[in-house]
């Protein structure tokens, strides 16, 4: 199945070459437009200080809930020359992973979770988390973003104490002029699909509309394209924003998955 004359726009960052090299090769025309671009955390301190929590044993589980998080935390203890502890105090605790990216994060290290949860959500970490003995228990939880008050409240409600850290933040990459020129191209129904990867690419771009009071062509243009969210979280966030969703791979972020959904959708 070609997709020979369909013009597909990203708004992934990291691994947006990756993508659009898959999607090329099946005769799409790629629009790259990257929303965002990850950052080490301004506080690079509060991260270090965690991983020597971690490190002197102070938790007995530690919850990944991204990859991304995973190897920004590695970064630092590589910085800080703990690299090597801080992956032996991860095999001393129960680990928790929220999805498919931070098992193959951790499988890069040697290391397995001792439970993957029921669904990559948050819902899905809470459920897996029943499953364990949290009453006084220390757990490290490393965030995506700066705060998760069902997943902490949860913590509470079992007893359980919370240590968060934000490993990485986001920054906008493409400029609202950029943004812009995709918005006014959807509208004009030259772009076929877009395909967001994270909930704060579909964040940047609502905030882009607002800001050159372009909500009403966004909308159009959203009406006309083949929205593909890579997972439920990034699904759920564009349910929130009444974006229809056409293509959702069923096994979370895999790229040759998220292609085959992709062709299925917009092939020739």
């Amino acid at each position: 199945m070609s997709l020979n004359g369909r013009t597909i726009a990203l708004a992934e960052g990291r691994q947006i070459e990756e993508l659009a090299e898959m999607l090329e090769k099946d005769g799409a025309a790629i629009l790259r437009c990257p929303m965002l671009s990850i950052l080490d955390h301004p506080n690079s301190n509060a991260v270090t200080a965690w991983l020597r929590e971690l490190i002197a044993g102070r938790f007995s589980h530690v919850i990944l809930l991204t990859g991304e998080g995973l190897r920004r935390l590695l970064a630092c203890a590589e910085r800080e020359e703990i690299r090597e502890p801080f992956i032996g105090a991860l095999r001393r605790v129960r680990i928790i992973t929220r999805g498919p990216k931070p098992v193959q994060a951790l499988k890069a290290i040697g290391l397995a979770p001792t439970r993957i949860a029921s669904a990559p959500t948050t819902d899905g970490v809470i459920v897996t988390l029943a499953q364990e003995s949290l009453s006084g228990a220390e757990v490290g939880v490393q965030f995506y973003c700066e705060t998760n008050p069902p997943l902490t409240d949860y913590l509470a409600s079992v007893g359980a104490i919370a240590h968060p850290v934000l490993p990485y933040v986001y920054a906008p990459s493409a400029d609202s002029e950029r943004v812009a020129d995709l918005i006014e191209r959807m509208a004009e129904g030259k772009v076929d699909g877009l395909v967001f990867t994270s909930s704060p690419q579909i964040d940047r771009l609502f905030e882009v509309a607002a800001e050159l009071k372009q909500e009403e062509l966004l909308d159009q243009g959203l009406r006309r394209v083949k929205v593909a969210a890579v997972g439920p979280i990034v699904k759920e966030k564009l349910l929130e924003k009444k974006v229809r969703v056409d293509i959702t791979p069923e096994q979370g972020f895999v790229m040759k998955n998220l292609v085959q959904h992709i062709k299925r959708a917009l092939g020739n």
